[in-house]
């Protein structure tokens, strides 16, 4: 009878013993148009398992995910799956229909304080806009980014598809194409590790 009260009591903790990374984002990383096991954050895990980073990948990204959308769910996911690093990769769908940039600040804002706030490491991936949304909104939209990592102290990738060749996306001229998910995996490879080191 001792022995179940013991194994019981101590199953949450074993259950939240993995160092969980959520990869918190939109189509960009849910692999949207290609193969999922293609995806970049299908190959990062692919890659932490290599190495035997004792990380495991968790994909809570959806696509056409907003800012907004994310820090409606954001509670939950920490709640879920306890992670002891998220990756925050949001903001091109709400740029992209030419949403408020101080409403985006503010929404990613959340999502980092409350990721943080649950002692959760912050990756924060930054993302940039096609020339035809007018240099002004261009610019507020990128600067939001490393505003947002600088004030929360969080470590920025600045632009997710850097490298990016214009022949490796797919016909929406948007998502990237199976070929550019190695690119994209090194991309946030590169950010991430020193966030591994505990």
């Amino acid at each position: 009878m001792n022995l179940i009260l013991v194994l019981t009591f101590f199953l949450p903790f074993s259950a939240y013993a993995e160092k969980n990374i959520l990869v918190f984002g939109d189509s960009l990383s849910a692999g949207y148009g290609i193969a999922i096991e293609k995806s970049w954050v299908n190959l990062l895990q692919q890659e932490l398992q290599r190495t035997q980073s004792g990380f495991s990948i968790v994909n809570a990204s959806i696509s056409g995910e907003t800012a907004l959308g994310g820090r409606q769910r954001i509670a939950k996911a920490l709640r879920q799956y306890r992670p002891v690093i998220v990756i925050v990769e949001l903001g091109a769908n709400d740029g992209l229909r030419g949403f408020s940039t101080a409403d985006i600040e503010t929404n990613l804002g959340d999502i980092i304080e409350q990721t943080k706030d649950a002692g959760a490491k912050v990756l924060l991936v930054g993302m940039k806009l096609p020339p035809n949304y007018g240099e002004p909104y261009i610019t507020q939209f990128e600067n939001v980014y490393p505003r947002l990592a600088e004030k929360h102290r969080v470590k920025l990738l600045p632009f997710l598809l850097e490298g990016v060749a214009a022949d490796q996306f797919q016909a929406d001229n948007l998502h990237p194409t199976a070929d550019a998910q190695p690119l994209l995996m090194r991309n946030v490879l590169n950010e991430l590790k020193p966030l591994l080191r505990y």
